[in-house]
C-alpha cells in the first residue's frame, strides 16, 4: 500500500514539539552561562539562527546537531526518541 493524501491518518503522525526544542536548547545554553553570541561562535550558526531555533522555529537537525556538541549534552537532548 502506498501512501497517499487520501489513506494518511494524521491522527498517527508524529509531529516534533518545536517549543519543547526550543526551550531545551534554551535551557542548555542558560546553564553553561553561554549567550547568544558565544553558542554562535562555538558552533557556528549566525545568532539568528540560534534566536529563530529557541523561538520555536523549525529546526534543521543537522543545527541541533552542531549546539548540541557545543553545549557539550547529547544530541538526544533536543531530539524526540
Amino acid at each position: 500500500m502506498s501512501i497517499t493524501p487520501n489513506n494518511l491518518d494524521s491522527s498517527k503522525a508524529s509531529t516534533v514539539p518545536h517549543q519543547e526544542i526550543a526551550d531545551a536548547v534554551r535551557q542548555s545554553r542558560e546553564t553553561i552561562g553561554y549567550t547568544i553570541g558565544d553558542l554562535s561562535e562555538t558552533c557556528g550558526l549566525t545568532s539568528e539562527e540560534i534566536v529563530e531555533i529557541e523561538a520555536g522555529a523549525e529546526a534543521d537537525p543537522a543545527k541541533l546537531r552542531r549546539i548540541a556538541a557545543a553545549l557539550q549534552v547529547p544530541p538526544s537532548t533536543f531530539f524526540i526518541v
